[in-house]
Protein backbone atom coordinates (compact mmCIF):
# COMPACT_ATOMS: atom_id res chain seq x y z
CA UNK A 1 0.00 0.00 0.00
CA UNK A 2 1.26 3.45 -0.90
CA UNK A 3 2.24 5.74 1.94
CA UNK A 4 0.35 9.03 2.46
CA UNK A 5 1.96 11.90 0.57
CA UNK A 6 4.28 9.57 -1.31
CA UNK A 7 6.24 11.55 -3.86
CA UNK A 8 8.99 11.34 -6.41
CA UNK A 9 11.51 14.05 -7.18
CA UNK A 10 14.38 14.86 -9.44
CA UNK A 11 17.66 13.59 -7.98
CA UNK A 12 18.96 17.04 -7.11
CA UNK A 13 15.80 18.43 -5.46
CA UNK A 14 16.89 17.70 -1.84
CA UNK A 15 20.43 18.90 -2.58
CA UNK A 16 19.06 22.11 -4.07
CA UNK A 17 17.14 22.90 -0.87
CA UNK A 18 20.23 22.02 1.16
CA UNK A 19 22.46 24.21 -0.98
CA UNK A 20 20.03 27.12 -0.79
CA UNK A 21 19.82 26.69 2.99
CA UNK A 22 16.02 26.77 2.98
CA UNK A 23 12.85 24.73 3.32
CA UNK A 24 9.58 25.04 1.46
CA UNK A 25 6.06 25.35 2.85
CA UNK A 26 2.92 24.52 0.91
CA UNK A 27 -0.82 24.51 1.55
CA UNK A 28 -3.19 21.97 0.03
CA UNK A 29 -6.84 22.56 0.83
CA UNK A 30 -7.83 19.39 -1.03
CA UNK A 31 -5.81 17.28 1.44
CA UNK A 32 -6.37 19.62 4.39
CA UNK A 33 -2.67 20.01 5.12
CA UNK A 34 0.02 22.60 5.57
CA UNK A 35 3.37 20.98 4.94
CA UNK A 36 7.06 21.77 5.40
CA UNK A 37 9.56 20.19 3.02
CA UNK A 38 13.32 20.19 3.52
CA UNK A 39 16.42 18.49 2.16
CA UNK A 40 18.83 16.68 4.43
CA UNK A 41 21.92 14.78 3.28
CA UNK A 42 20.40 14.00 -0.10
CA UNK A 43 17.07 12.94 1.40
CA UNK A 44 13.74 14.75 1.27
CA UNK A 45 11.95 15.29 4.59
CA UNK A 46 8.21 16.12 4.69
CA UNK A 47 6.15 17.30 7.62
CA UNK A 48 2.40 17.54 6.83
CA UNK A 49 0.11 19.00 9.49
CA UNK A 50 -3.68 19.19 9.56
CA UNK A 51 -5.52 22.48 9.00
CA UNK A 52 -9.14 22.86 7.87
CA UNK A 53 -9.04 23.80 4.18
CA UNK A 54 -5.74 25.74 4.24
CA UNK A 55 -5.32 28.18 1.37
CA UNK A 56 -3.46 31.49 1.51
CA UNK A 57 -0.25 31.40 3.51
CA UNK A 58 2.47 33.90 4.30
CA UNK A 59 5.73 33.76 6.23
CA UNK A 60 7.76 36.74 7.41
CA UNK A 61 10.71 36.03 9.65
CA UNK A 62 9.46 34.19 12.71
CA UNK A 63 5.78 34.72 11.89
CA UNK A 64 3.45 32.66 9.75
CA UNK A 65 -0.24 32.99 8.88
CA UNK A 66 -2.49 30.35 7.33
CA UNK A 67 -6.00 31.03 6.02
CA UNK A 68 -8.31 28.11 6.76
CA UNK A 69 -11.99 27.40 6.15
CA UNK A 70 -13.30 30.08 8.51
CA UNK A 71 -10.25 31.26 10.45
CA UNK A 72 -6.81 32.75 10.03
CA UNK A 73 -4.28 30.93 12.20
CA UNK A 74 -1.15 32.84 13.24
CA UNK A 75 1.93 30.89 14.25
CA UNK A 76 5.18 31.98 15.82
CA UNK A 77 8.55 30.28 15.39
CA UNK A 78 10.32 29.35 18.61
CA UNK A 79 13.87 28.00 18.57
CA UNK A 80 13.61 27.56 22.34
CA UNK A 81 10.65 25.15 22.06
CA UNK A 82 12.17 23.01 19.31
CA UNK A 83 14.77 20.96 21.28
CA UNK A 84 12.25 19.81 23.87
CA UNK A 85 9.40 18.98 21.47
CA UNK A 86 7.98 15.89 23.23
CA UNK A 87 7.09 13.96 20.07
CA UNK A 88 10.55 14.35 18.49
CA UNK A 89 13.13 15.95 20.78
CA UNK A 90 16.34 17.36 19.29
CA UNK A 91 14.90 17.13 15.75
CA UNK A 92 13.87 20.57 14.52
CA UNK A 93 15.86 23.78 14.25
CA UNK A 94 12.75 25.82 15.08
CA UNK A 95 9.11 25.07 15.80
CA UNK A 96 6.12 27.04 14.49
CA UNK A 97 3.27 26.93 17.03
CA UNK A 98 -0.21 28.52 16.88
CA UNK A 99 -0.34 31.72 18.94
CA UNK A 100 -3.45 33.55 17.73
CA UNK A 101 -6.62 32.96 15.70
CA UNK A 102 -8.83 35.41 13.80
CA UNK A 103 -12.38 34.13 13.34
CA UNK A 104 -13.21 35.31 9.84
CA UNK A 105 -16.17 33.26 8.72
CA UNK A 106 -16.09 31.54 5.33
CA UNK A 107 -14.52 34.24 3.16
CA UNK A 108 -12.51 31.97 0.84
CA UNK A 109 -9.31 33.85 1.66
CA UNK A 110 -6.59 33.49 -0.97
CA UNK A 111 -3.22 35.33 -1.01
CA UNK A 112 -2.08 36.93 2.26
CA UNK A 113 0.84 39.11 3.38
CA UNK A 114 2.21 40.92 6.42
CA UNK A 115 2.71 44.58 5.53
CA UNK A 116 4.16 47.64 7.27
CA UNK A 117 5.30 51.20 6.72
CA UNK A 118 8.33 51.75 4.43
CA UNK A 119 11.57 51.52 6.35
CA UNK A 120 9.97 50.10 9.47
CA UNK A 121 11.50 47.29 11.48
CA UNK A 122 10.09 44.04 10.03
CA UNK A 123 9.58 42.65 13.52
CA UNK A 124 7.15 45.48 14.32
CA UNK A 125 4.85 44.89 11.35
CA UNK A 126 1.55 43.64 12.61
CA UNK A 127 -0.94 44.29 9.82
CA UNK A 128 -2.10 41.23 7.92
CA UNK A 129 -3.74 41.78 4.52
CA UNK A 130 -5.65 39.08 2.64
CA UNK A 131 -7.53 38.65 -0.62
CA UNK A 132 -11.14 38.09 0.40
CA UNK A 133 -12.46 36.27 -2.65
CA UNK A 134 -16.08 35.78 -1.63
CA UNK A 135 -16.48 39.51 -0.89
CA UNK A 136 -14.36 40.72 -3.86
CA UNK A 137 -12.02 42.85 -1.75
CA UNK A 138 -8.73 43.12 0.07
CA UNK A 139 -9.19 43.08 3.81
CA UNK A 140 -7.31 43.27 7.09
CA UNK A 141 -7.93 41.76 10.50
CA UNK A 142 -8.13 43.01 14.07
CA UNK A 143 -9.96 42.15 17.28
CA UNK A 144 -13.08 44.21 16.52
CA UNK A 145 -14.49 42.65 13.35
CA UNK A 146 -14.32 39.44 11.37
CA UNK A 147 -12.60 41.46 8.63
CA UNK A 148 -12.23 45.06 7.51
CA UNK A 149 -12.45 45.77 3.75
CA UNK A 150 -9.65 48.08 2.59
CA UNK A 151 -9.93 47.96 -1.23
CA UNK A 152 -12.16 46.64 -3.98
CA UNK A 153 -11.81 46.79 -7.79
CA UNK A 154 -13.58 49.89 -9.14
CA UNK A 155 -16.05 47.76 -11.09
CA UNK A 156 -17.32 46.08 -7.90
CA UNK A 157 -20.32 48.04 -6.65
CA UNK A 158 -21.38 46.15 -3.53
CA UNK A 159 -19.75 44.37 -0.60
CA UNK A 160 -21.70 41.12 -0.83
CA UNK A 161 -20.95 37.41 -0.49
CA UNK A 162 -21.12 36.68 -4.23
CA UNK A 163 -17.54 36.11 -5.49
CA UNK A 164 -18.24 38.51 -8.33
CA UNK A 165 -14.79 38.53 -9.99
CA UNK A 166 -12.83 35.80 -8.16
CA UNK A 167 -10.20 38.17 -6.85
CA UNK A 168 -7.37 35.83 -5.83
CA UNK A 169 -3.74 36.98 -6.13
CA UNK A 170 -1.82 39.86 -4.57
CA UNK A 171 1.66 41.27 -5.23
CA UNK A 172 3.22 43.25 -2.39
CA UNK A 173 5.73 46.07 -2.93
CA UNK A 174 9.32 44.89 -2.60
CA UNK A 175 9.69 46.96 0.56
CA UNK A 176 6.74 45.08 2.02
CA UNK A 177 4.71 48.23 2.65
CA UNK A 178 1.56 47.81 0.53
CA UNK A 179 -0.36 45.76 -2.04
CA UNK A 180 0.57 46.87 -5.57
CA UNK A 181 -1.11 44.46 -8.01
CA UNK A 182 -3.94 41.95 -7.82
CA UNK A 183 -5.32 39.27 -10.13
CA UNK A 184 -8.94 38.30 -10.78
CA UNK A 185 -10.56 35.76 -13.09
CA UNK A 186 -12.87 38.38 -14.59
CA UNK A 187 -13.73 42.08 -14.49
CA UNK A 188 -17.31 41.16 -13.65
CA UNK A 189 -19.85 42.60 -11.21
CA UNK A 190 -22.47 39.84 -10.97
CA UNK A 191 -22.58 36.79 -8.76
CA UNK A 192 -19.85 34.41 -10.02
CA UNK A 193 -19.96 36.24 -13.33
CA UNK A 194 -16.30 35.35 -13.96
CA UNK A 195 -17.21 31.73 -14.71
CA UNK A 196 -18.55 32.58 -18.17
CA UNK A 197 -15.22 34.09 -19.27
CA UNK A 198 -12.61 32.13 -17.35
CA UNK A 199 -10.66 31.12 -20.47
CA UNK A 200 -9.82 34.68 -21.44
CA UNK A 201 -11.41 37.11 -19.02
CA UNK A 202 -8.68 37.20 -16.39
CA UNK A 203 -7.15 40.54 -15.45
CA UNK A 204 -4.22 42.00 -13.55
CA UNK A 205 -4.96 45.33 -11.82
CA UNK A 206 -2.99 48.18 -10.29
CA UNK A 207 -4.25 48.68 -6.73
CA UNK A 208 -3.39 52.38 -6.45
CA UNK A 209 -5.12 53.44 -9.65
CA UNK A 210 -7.65 50.63 -9.99
CA UNK A 211 -6.67 50.32 -13.65
CA UNK A 212 -6.44 47.02 -15.51
CA UNK A 213 -2.83 46.70 -16.70
CA UNK A 214 -3.15 43.30 -18.42
CA UNK A 215 -6.21 41.42 -19.64
CA UNK A 216 -7.24 38.39 -21.68
CA UNK A 217 -5.57 36.01 -19.20
CA UNK A 218 -6.71 32.42 -18.62
CA UNK A 219 -7.24 32.20 -14.86
CA UNK A 220 -4.29 34.28 -13.55
CA UNK A 221 -2.95 33.73 -10.02
CA UNK A 222 0.01 34.55 -7.74
CA UNK A 223 1.41 37.88 -9.01
CA UNK A 224 4.81 38.66 -7.48
CA UNK A 225 7.16 41.65 -7.74
CA UNK A 226 10.77 40.49 -8.00
CA UNK A 227 13.71 42.86 -8.62
CA UNK A 228 11.40 45.44 -10.17
CA UNK A 229 9.74 42.93 -12.51
CA UNK A 230 6.23 41.54 -12.25
CA UNK A 231 5.74 37.78 -12.56
CA UNK A 232 2.48 35.84 -12.46
CA UNK A 233 0.98 32.44 -13.21
CA UNK A 234 -1.53 31.86 -16.00
CA UNK A 235 -3.01 28.83 -14.35
CA UNK A 236 -5.26 27.40 -17.06
CA UNK A 237 -2.31 27.23 -19.47
CA UNK A 238 0.32 26.08 -16.98
CA UNK A 239 2.42 29.18 -17.64
CA UNK A 240 4.88 31.21 -15.60
CA UNK A 241 4.93 34.66 -17.23
CA UNK A 242 6.51 38.08 -16.93
CA UNK A 243 4.13 41.03 -17.26
CA UNK A 244 5.09 44.36 -18.85
CA UNK A 245 2.69 46.66 -17.01
CA UNK A 246 3.49 49.63 -19.24
CA UNK A 247 2.71 47.80 -22.48
CA UNK A 248 0.09 45.50 -21.00
CA UNK A 249 1.80 42.48 -22.53
CA UNK A 250 2.62 39.06 -21.12
CA UNK A 251 5.80 37.15 -21.97
CA UNK A 252 5.76 33.37 -21.29
CA UNK A 253 8.81 32.05 -19.44
CA UNK A 254 8.07 28.34 -19.08
CA UNK A 255 5.11 25.97 -19.41
CA UNK A 256 4.77 23.46 -16.58
CA UNK A 257 2.75 20.19 -16.40
CA UNK A 258 0.08 21.39 -14.00
CA UNK A 259 -2.51 23.99 -13.08
CA UNK A 260 0.01 26.45 -11.66
CA UNK A 261 -0.81 28.38 -8.49
CA UNK A 262 1.47 29.48 -5.66
CA UNK A 263 4.75 31.27 -6.40
CA UNK A 264 7.70 32.07 -4.13
CA UNK A 265 11.21 33.37 -4.76
CA UNK A 266 14.44 32.47 -3.01
CA UNK A 267 17.68 33.83 -4.43
CA UNK A 268 17.87 33.01 -8.14
CA UNK A 269 15.06 30.46 -8.01
CA UNK A 270 11.27 30.46 -8.25
CA UNK A 271 9.21 27.77 -6.54
CA UNK A 272 5.93 27.11 -8.36
CA UNK A 273 2.97 25.06 -7.11
CA UNK A 274 1.36 22.65 -9.58
CA UNK A 275 -2.04 20.94 -9.32
CA UNK A 276 -4.14 18.42 -11.14
CA UNK A 277 -7.60 19.51 -12.25
CA UNK A 278 -10.26 18.97 -9.64
CA UNK A 279 -12.37 15.83 -10.28
CA UNK A 280 -16.09 16.39 -10.73
CA UNK A 281 -15.71 19.99 -11.87
CA UNK A 282 -16.67 21.17 -15.36
CA UNK A 283 -13.11 21.98 -16.38
CA UNK A 284 -13.02 20.11 -19.67
CA UNK A 285 -12.77 23.37 -21.61
CA UNK A 286 -9.44 24.34 -20.04
CA UNK A 287 -6.33 24.07 -22.23
CA UNK A 288 -4.81 21.68 -19.66
CA UNK A 289 -7.74 19.27 -19.60
CA UNK A 290 -6.30 16.87 -22.16
CA UNK A 291 -2.81 16.78 -20.65
CA UNK A 292 -1.23 14.48 -18.10
CA UNK A 293 -0.98 16.87 -15.17
CA UNK A 294 1.08 16.59 -12.01
CA UNK A 295 0.73 17.93 -8.49
CA UNK A 296 3.83 19.15 -6.73
CA UNK A 297 6.47 21.87 -6.83
CA UNK A 298 8.59 22.98 -9.78
CA UNK A 299 11.80 24.96 -9.29
CA UNK A 300 12.65 27.40 -12.07
CA UNK A 301 15.95 29.25 -12.44
CA UNK A 302 15.06 32.92 -12.52
CA UNK A 303 17.79 34.03 -14.91
CA UNK A 304 17.44 31.32 -17.56
CA UNK A 305 13.80 30.30 -17.14
CA UNK A 306 14.89 26.65 -17.03
CA UNK A 307 13.30 23.94 -14.91
CA UNK A 308 16.00 22.80 -12.47
CA UNK A 309 14.09 20.59 -10.04
CA UNK A 310 10.69 19.08 -9.36
CA UNK A 311 8.75 17.27 -6.67
CA UNK A 312 5.70 15.26 -7.75
CA UNK A 313 3.08 13.77 -5.44
CA UNK A 314 1.92 10.24 -6.20
CA UNK A 315 -0.68 9.96 -3.41
CA UNK A 316 -2.83 12.12 -1.11
CA UNK A 317 -2.11 15.52 -2.67
CA UNK A 318 -3.66 16.57 -5.98
CA UNK A 319 -4.10 20.32 -5.52
CA UNK A 320 -1.77 22.95 -4.11
CA UNK A 321 -2.82 26.50 -3.39
CA UNK A 322 0.19 28.33 -1.98
CA UNK A 323 3.95 27.97 -1.75
CA UNK A 324 6.35 29.83 0.55
CA UNK A 325 10.07 29.62 1.33
CA UNK A 326 11.61 29.46 4.81
CA UNK A 327 15.15 30.86 4.40
CA UNK A 328 17.83 29.68 6.79
CA UNK A 329 15.77 26.73 8.07
CA UNK A 330 16.82 23.19 7.16
CA UNK A 331 14.36 21.29 9.35
CA UNK A 332 11.54 23.48 10.66
CA UNK A 333 8.75 21.89 12.69
CA UNK A 334 5.11 22.91 12.90
CA UNK A 335 2.15 22.13 15.15
CA UNK A 336 -1.26 22.07 13.50
CA UNK A 337 -4.47 23.12 15.18
CA UNK A 338 -5.43 19.47 15.69
CA UNK A 339 -2.30 18.63 17.67
CA UNK A 340 -2.88 17.82 21.35
CA UNK A 341 0.59 19.19 22.09
CA UNK A 342 -0.49 22.63 20.87
CA UNK A 343 -1.95 23.51 24.25
CA UNK A 344 1.22 22.37 26.06
CA UNK A 345 3.53 24.72 24.15
CA UNK A 346 4.27 28.13 25.67
CA UNK A 347 6.69 30.49 23.93
CA UNK A 348 8.10 33.75 25.29
CA UNK A 349 10.67 36.05 23.66
CA UNK A 350 13.49 34.36 25.59
CA UNK A 351 12.21 30.92 26.57
CA UNK A 352 10.06 27.97 25.59
CA UNK A 353 8.04 25.87 28.01
CA UNK A 354 6.36 22.49 27.62
CA UNK A 355 3.57 21.43 29.95
CA UNK A 356 4.04 18.12 31.73
CA UNK A 357 1.33 15.68 30.66
CA UNK A 358 1.26 14.08 34.12
CA UNK A 359 1.23 17.37 36.01
CA UNK A 360 -1.06 19.73 34.16
CA UNK A 361 -0.45 22.61 36.54
CA UNK A 362 3.32 22.58 36.02
CA UNK A 363 5.50 23.55 33.10
CA UNK A 364 9.14 22.98 32.41
CA UNK A 365 11.45 25.44 30.65
CA UNK A 366 13.65 24.54 27.67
Amino acid sequence: MSQPFACTHTPDFPDLLDRLNCSVALSTYQAGKGSFIGGREGRLVQLPRTFRKPMGMTIQGDRMAVATKDEVVLLGASRALAPGYPAKPQTYDTLFVPTQVFFTGECDLHDMAFIGAPGSDPSSRTELIAVNTRFSCLCRFDSRFHFQPVWSPPFITDLVDEDRCHLNGMAISEGGSRPVYVTALGATNTERGWRDSRLGGGVLMDVASGEIVASGLAMPHSPRLIDGKLFALVSAEGLLVEVDVQAGTVEPIIRLPGFVRGLARHGDYLFVGMSKLRPGRSLGDLPLAQQDLQAGIAVVHLGSGMLVGQLTYETSCEEIYDVAVLPGLRRPGILGMESKLRTSALATPQYGFWGRPDQKDEVRAT
